[in-house]
């Protein structure tokens, strides 16, 4: 294991955050506002703190490892987090302690969208833009930016693709290189951030609204500018463009990819996962715009455009609100917090187990249900017309249960600082999946929790967006062995 070249990678990639800080540091100048010192303040530290790290091992040049790859990940994150939460914890318009400043970083780069932060509308813009700019970044993964970045400066980046990269198979790649497979997923996201400003601002929102919620809705992230969320805006048109995007952001960005390459989507409907992902969105709208009507909580047409939105912002785990669904009668708010788990396509910015191992346990499901009414029977699992290795349909197994016990964990652990049970249940459902919104004491924001269970709820959203095996790995023993 190379600790020198993780070093000298940590702080590369600490440096290039440091300068992302440059862009909300000139907004507070533009609008003069007093947060300028915070972001001043919080680059410099950040930068400093990366050179420091990085001039002691610059010479050093090594391939990195699968095992390195883990650590640089997880180290990141983890520190990535911690300098994120500066300006929050240094603005004086904010007065946050450091558990709340590191718990709204965190969420922010996770793309989760839970916040401690109230009076949203009040706040100066500089610090809007960064939360929005935090989860833009997070959206696709900052590491696999760094992907296409590392090579120039001498340093291999594959091993941090499979670390950061979500879905039940790891080496699938676009294109050959893994650099510039880094680039197309990049021109992808950019591109669809560009399409979704755009369309929202010709919809009515102002350019800096349409910017924010650009970011956030193609990261899958849900902060808004606003404490109503979506329902600030109060239109329909405003919403159907959300809905369109986000559906997008949650599919796969290979598909994305093949769809710019060949100038067709049929691919869509042939692609298995995707197919199920529609599926899942149709009959949970149709089952939650059914119990709209039924229970009189809305008039038809306000049902089905209120049902939309809410199934696929919290069926994608992006978290954006029209109103508030914890208070939707009968099953609602659990049927929709039961999709959250489910979550977005693999290879997509959304959170969840997802789409694709949903699928594959539920097939899998299916196949023993066959073999016990045909014990002698040779069955396998398909997408499409593939069969799909028992190996991976065992990954995912594990990964199931290590998810679960994961969720138990946490769950016990937030019950143990006092939270009630809905809370505590959703809470950690709403962190692990990175959704944002709970239920009970966390509907709206997670300010009234107790810096405990802030700080359980942070390790939360962190091993829901690297899907738990990253952070675990390195925890095992036969990870240190030589």
């Amino acid at each position: 294991m190379h600790f020198t070249v993780i070093l000298r990678i940590l702080g590369i990639l600490l440096m290039i955050f440091s300068l992302t800080m440059a862009i909300p540091l000139l907004i507070s100048w533009a609008m003069g506002e007093a947060a300028i010192n915070a972001f001043l303040s919080a680059l410099s530290i950040t930068f400093l703190s990366g050179l420091v790290i990085w001039l002691p091992v610059r010479r050093e040049r090594h391939e990195l490892r699968t095992r390195d790859g883990f650590i640089v990940v997880a180290l990141f994150w983890t520190v990535l987090s911690l300098f994120g939460a500066l300006p929050f914890y240094l603005s004086q318009d904010l007065q946050l302690s450091m558990v709340d400043s590191i718990f709204e970083s965190v969420s922010g780069l996770t793309t989760t969208g839970a916040t401690v932060i109230t009076g949203i509308d009040l706040l100066p813009k500089s610090i809007l833009y960064y939360r929005q700019q935090l989860q833009w970044m997070g959206g696709m993964g900052i590491i696999v930016l760094a992907v296409a970045i590392l090579p120039m400066l001498g340093i291999g980046g594959m091993q941090l693709y499979r670390a950061e990269t979500p879905g039940p198979v790891k080496d699938t790649k676009l294109t050959p290189r893994i650099t510039e497979t880094a680039k197309a997923l990049w021109y992808i996201y950019a591109g669809l951030t560009v399409l979704c400003l755009l369309a929202y601002w010709a919809a009515g929102m102002s350019f800096f609204d349409a910017l924010s919620h650009s970011f956030s809705t193609v990261a899958i992230g849900g902060f808004s500018t606003h404490d109503a969320s979506f329902g600030y805006f109060d239109s329909p048109l405003i919403e159907g463009i959300g809905i369109f995007f986000m559906i997008l952001s949650g599919a796969n960005f290979g598909l994305h990819f093949v769809a710019w390459q060949s100038r067709g989507v049929r691919h869509y409907l042939a692609d298995p996962e995707f197919r199920f992902y529609a599926c899942l969105l149709i009959v949970i709208s149709a089952i939650t715009c059914a119990t709209l009507i039924a229970t009189h909580s809305y008039e038809p047409l306000s049902a089905l455009r209120a049902s939309l939105f809410e199934v696929v912002s919290i069926a994608t785990t992006t978290g954006f609100a029209t109103t508030g669904f914890a208070n939707w009668p009968s099953m609602l708010p659990f049927l929709l917090f039961l999709t959250a788990f489910v979550g977005g396509c693999a290879g997509s910015t959304g959170g969840g187990m997802k789409v694709i191992r949903i699928l594959l346990l539920s097939k899998q499901g299916l196949r023993e249900v066959k073999r016990l009414i045909h014990p002698n029977g040779v069955f396998s699992i398909k997408l499409g017309q593939q069969a799909v290795p028992d190996r991976v349909v065992g990954a995912i197994w594990g990964f199931f249960s290590v998810y679960l016990l994961a969720f138990v964990f946490m769950l016990l652990a937030l019950l143990a600082t006092g939270l009630d049970q809905v809370t505590a249940w959703s809470a950690v459902g709403a962190t692990l999946n990175n959704l944002g919104p709970g239920l009970g004491d966390v509907a709206e924001n997670y300010s009234s929790i107790n810096d405990t269970a802030k700080g359980i709820l942070s390790l939360s959203m962190l091993l829901g967006r690297l899907e738990v095996f990253t952070f675990l790995v390195i925890l095992s023993p036969m990870f240190w062995r030589r």
